[in-house]
């Protein structure tokens, strides 16, 4: 089929938007967000010069989740171990989501986009706090695409908080034990939202990195080479259609799934 597309005639070959399977599309997609200060180096910048061009990187994939009827998109934007770069860059990139969220506000509202944040918000500085509240109470109503911002977030922070709070409800008498699978993840920070079918990660890094780790218990991974400034709406279409190569057997044989 392959060898068959790239012999057509250059006015027909199919888009890999067109190849596309609407029905099978992950209704989660989670992405870390990796390379913008490796990309900007090899460009020849200064680090903050790449975190703006992978500004553009989210317009899109966001924009491409939208259009096609993905329900959530997850972006990994700022984890509590980011807190260790430089002074500079950090400020940068606090203000910098300060900027984009009042530039883009509008666009995401007007396209019905609901936001969402994730992680331990209160530790953030005020006008960035205050930014994203603003944000995700102006976006509330909205019924498209959720884009859920993973900021100042680790997932052992957020596993020990989930188990911090079940342990003051049973020590108030409100909780049954033992505890079972759906109410430990209804105190996690995505309560109520579905596990990721598919993570993706940029710029050649293997890792997790201390994201989602209980919702991606069944994640399909995928991995590119790309830094994230470099990743579009094209290659997440090529994502997505290796996503829909995979056999999601969740245990099961293949025989079982049938």
């Amino acid at each position: 089929m392959l060898d068959l597309i790239l012999f057509l005639p250059q006015g027909m070959k199919t888009s890999l938007k067109e190849r596309l399977d609407l029905k099978r599309l992950p209704t989660h997609v989670a992405v870390i967000m990796d390379g913008n200060g490796r990309w900007a180096k090899r460009e020849g910048m200064p680090r903050l010069f790449g975190h703006r061009a992978g500004v553009q990187s989210v317009r899109q994939i966001t924009e491409a989740c939208a259009e096609l009827g993905i329900r959530h998109l997850t972006l990994y934007a700022f984890s509590t171990e980011n807190w260790n770069r430089p002074v500079l860059e950090v400020t940068g990139l606090m203000d910098l989501l300060v900027e984009t969220l009042r530039r883009e506000l509008q666009a995401l509202h007007n396209n019905g986009v609901r936001l969402k944040a994730i992680g331990d918000l209160g530790a953030l500085p005020e006008k960035t706090r205050r930014a994203l509240e603003e944000a995700v109470a102006r976006t509330n109503d909205n019924t498209g695409l959720q884009l859920i911002l993973a900021i100042n977030y680790s997932a052992r922070w957020e596993i020990l908080h989930a188990a911090n709070a079940l342990a003051a409800e049973a020590a108030a008498g409100r909780l049954v034990t033992p505890v079972d699978e759906r109410t430990f993840a209804g105190q996690l920070s995505t309560a109520g939202i579905p596990d990721p079918e598919l993570l993706i990660r940029t710029s050649g890094e293997y890792r997790i990195s201390n994201f989602l780790l209980w919702q991606l218990a069944y994640t399909e991974l995928y991995f590119t080479s790309l830094f994230w400034p470099e990743f579009g709406k094209e290659q997440l279409y090529e994502a997505l259609l290796d996503y829909q190569q995979r056999e999601r057997r969740f245990g099961k044989t293949s025989e079982q799934l049938a």
